[in-house]
């Protein structure tokens, strides 16, 4: 199993961080490619164009690595609501059909979906959350509804966000396709610690941000397209993602077609020599520690926090329904938020999702951490029964 990578990370040992799912800390080689960047900017005049864009393809090649795409898939956008947005000006979908989302979806998803079925004339159709945390069976019988409009376009999510209750997309998707709906999908809380191989998916669409669980840093995402879909127009327009275009003695681009593949999808201020190299370092980290390794490793610290939490007569959703990587449980009456505040006093970091606590380490959490949590979860529900 993969050691724990604290030693890279300025985490002070009284910090019990698990909240990776929100902001994960910046691992020192990804610390210091972005500094890197930044004395790039200090003294532009050092900077060499050519080895920037190399850096670029370099990041692209990493991250469709990641996904089992190619590199001419892959565009670099700038959020993952960026991709989803891109995605939403291609696709042709029928008025009066269905879109699948499921309920508490985040916001990226739920205000584009819904203002996309209102502008298209189709239907919003939300998928309640299972009384028994099961979304797959939940999600199947949505789509099988005989009385319900056909399923133009499902969005889905590998986990949900709040708690990390899976979402089996490897059952969901073929039931999509052979309905011939289309897939967008937000790999957000997925990307780096659970496989995805998009040659086995076939999403239309799959978005990922690299600032959670890749530990890289903020204002990045990939957007894999499918070839179907690579023909189509981008959001902004600008000389980068247009064939043969030289800033230096084209005066204008208007002639020049679109580049081929996902590239044109590129966002404008692309080459950004502090986020593309940390990026690249972040994604190689990654592909080193392995991503089975990784999801071993959280699979592992998520076991011992949702045992610990069962002593406590606290309930989570058993291990075949809930992702390696993030435990989310309730407490009743009692407000997730203020637990959430109560528990930084202590250095413990935590996430309150709409009524759920929200566990989230990552690679640099150890037992130890494990063990300070429930030490402090013990504590307060004593004080509970006191009070």
């Amino acid at each position: 199993m993969l050691s724990c990578q604290r030693h890279l990370f300025a985490i002070e040992r009284e910090v019990v961080f698990f909240n990776s799912a929100s902001y994960s800390p910046l691992p020192s080689p990804v610390q210091r490619a972005g500094e890197k960047g930044v004395g790039e900017k200090v003294r532009p005049w050092r900077r060499d164009a050519q080895a920037a864009h190399v850096v670029v393809e370099a990041a692209r090649e990493e991250a469709a690595r990641l996904i089992g795409a190619s590199a001419d898939d892959i565009a670099i956008v700038g959020a993952a609501s960026y991709g989803i947005a891109t995605a939403l000006a291609n696709l042709r979908l029928r008025a009066g059909t269905r879109i699948l989302l499921l309920e508490g979806e985040h916001s990226s998803l739920h205000l584009a979906l819904t203002s996309f079925a209102r502008s298209t004339g189709m239907h919003l159709d939300i998928v309640m959350r299972p009384k028994n945390g099961d979304w797959t069976t939940a999600v199947l019988e949505r789509i099988d509804d005989q009385g319900a409009p056909p399923i133009g376009l499902a969005a889905l999510t590998p986990l949900h966000w709040t708690d990390g209750s899976l979402v089996g997309l490897s059952r969901i998707v073929p039931e999509l396709h052979r309905r011939r709906a289309a897939v967008l999908m937000d790999a957000t809380q997925a990307a780096g610690v659970m496989s995805l191989d998009v040659s086995e998916l076939r999403p239309d669409y799959l978005m990922f941000p690299v600032y959670k669980w890749l530990l890289g840093p903020y204002g990045l995402a990939f957007l894999y397209v499918a070839p179907q879909w690579q023909g189509g127009r981008p959001l902004e327009e600008h000389g980068f993602n247009r064939k043969s275009y030289d800033s230096a003695t084209k005066s204008s681009v208007e002639a020049l077609p679109y580049l081929d593949g996902a590239r044109r999808f590129d966002r404008g201020e692309r080459d950004s020599f502090i986020t593309i190299p940390m990026a690249r370092a972040c994604l190689e980290l990654i592909h080193a520690w392995e991503v089975t390794e990784i999801q071993v490793r959280l699979r592992m610290l998520t076991d011992l926090l949702a045992g610990r939490l069962m002593e406590f007569g606290i309930d989570t959703a058993p291990g075949h329904l809930r992702a390696p990587h993030i435990l989310g449980f309730r407490l009743p009456k009692a407000g997730a938020a203020e637990i959430a505040r109560e528990m930084e006093h202590a250095g413990i970091f935590v996430s309150a999702r709409h009524d759920f606590l929200r566990l989230s380490p990552h690679v640099f959490n150890d037992e130890e951490d494990v063990e300070r949590f429930s030490e402090w979860m013990r504590r307060y529900l004593a004080s509970r029964k006191r009070a």
